[in-house]
């Protein structure tokens, strides 16, 4: 607790000289410490209990680009930033937070390091597998909170999808403005040999068979939902499109549970952007790309305490009724 409050107090760079200087024990046990294992997953899902009080709620997954430099520093390659636009040379945490659907709220449940291309071609394996295989790692407890995993849509394939549904949770993501899709055919089966008809006509967003579709009302644009096949995925999806009032290309959300609403999906897509407020909030008041750790396990307990020490200052804020005003927080 020592070393998660320090994170909220220290003035400028958190690193372990810093700790050092505003904490009770010396650089050398703060560099001990964080090379010890610790259940962020648990802590961080005890948390949530006292935070996210609404009833519908989900988990976000969302990698994050870390700024590093130096040539000794574990993992460290080329990583999508998203601020940037392009590939940039440093590190890479995949997030996994829960989302309260009902309040818009976040909380983020624990911070894993993407490994460097090299280390994932030598493992024989990409990173799709290295995200499935980190969920994979948290399932149980996952399991405990949502069946629901929502994700941007670079997350819109089919081996994430199947993976995913291999530890019996369902994705709520985006299309890519191309994807292919088609309507679920009407006609009964005729028991005839041979494959049965799964769909009828390709999708055309730009002339919409309003027959098939529900609108749901919104105030930017109209939004029509309908299960469809989704050629890229294989399977059938609920499905919702956005057509905007300004004339956009119209936006394609998707759940792989054809039976959840339309209205749901979108709300559970909107709410995915809480968990990029947390990881905002980390780097920029509690030192989430400060560390100067050269170990993989010791960059790991820094991401997590300085994600973990925003959870708190969350919990505290709504414990006593306070807005959270960040600048205000550090002394």
């Amino acid at each position: 607790m020592e070393t998660l409050i320090s994170y909220l107090v220290i003035p400028g760079r958190i690193n372990f000289l810093q700790l050092w200087r505003y904490g009770k024990s010396c650089e050398q046990r703060f560099r001990q410490n964080f090379s010890k294992d610790f259940d962020w997953l648990e802590f961080n899902l005890s948390l949530s209990d006292r935070v996210l009080t609404g009833d519908r709620k989900a988990i976000a997954i969302d990698p994050s680009y870390i700024s590093k430099s130096g040539k000794n520093t574990p993992w460290i390659g080329y990583f999508w930033s998203g601020a940037a636009g392009q590939a940039k040379r440093g590190l890479e945490i995949l997030g996994v937070g829960l989302i309260d659907i009902d309040n818009k709220d976040c909380i983020n449940l624990q911070a894993v390091q993407t490994p460097d291309r090299q280390t994932l071609e030598s493992r024989d394996a990409n990173l799709i597998d290295w995200y499935l295989l980190v969920i994979k790692s948290m399932r149980d407890k996952l399991h405990r909170t949502s069946r629901y995993v929502v994700a941007d849509a670079y997350f819109a394939k089919n081996n994430f999808v199947t993976g995913l549904q291999e530890m019996k949770f369902n994705l709520v993501s985006r299309f890519r403005d191309d994807a292919v899709l088609y309507y679920p055919t009407r006609e009964k089966p005729t028991g005839k040999r041979g494959r049965p008809k799964f769909y009828d006509g390709k999708i055309d967003m730009a002339n919409l068979d309003t027959t098939r579709v529900q609108k749901i009302n919104i105030d930017n644009g109209d939004l029509y939902t309908l299960v469809a096949y989704s050629k890229s995925l294989k399977q059938m999806v609920r499905l919702v499109i956005w057509y905007f009032k300004d004339g956009k290309k119209p936006k394609l959300f998707f759940s792989t549970n054809p039976e959840m609403s339309g209205k749901d999906v979108i709300e559970f897509y909107r709410t995915r952007f809480q968990i990029e407020f947390c990881f905002r909030d980390a780097k920029g008041f509690t030192g989430l790309m400060q560390s100067q750790a050269r170990d993989v396990a010791k960059l790991s307990f820094n991401f997590n305490a300085s994600l973990t020490s925003v959870n708190l200052v969350r919990m505290l804020a709504k414990k006593r009724g306070i807005p959270i005003r960040w600048h205000h927080l550090r002394l």
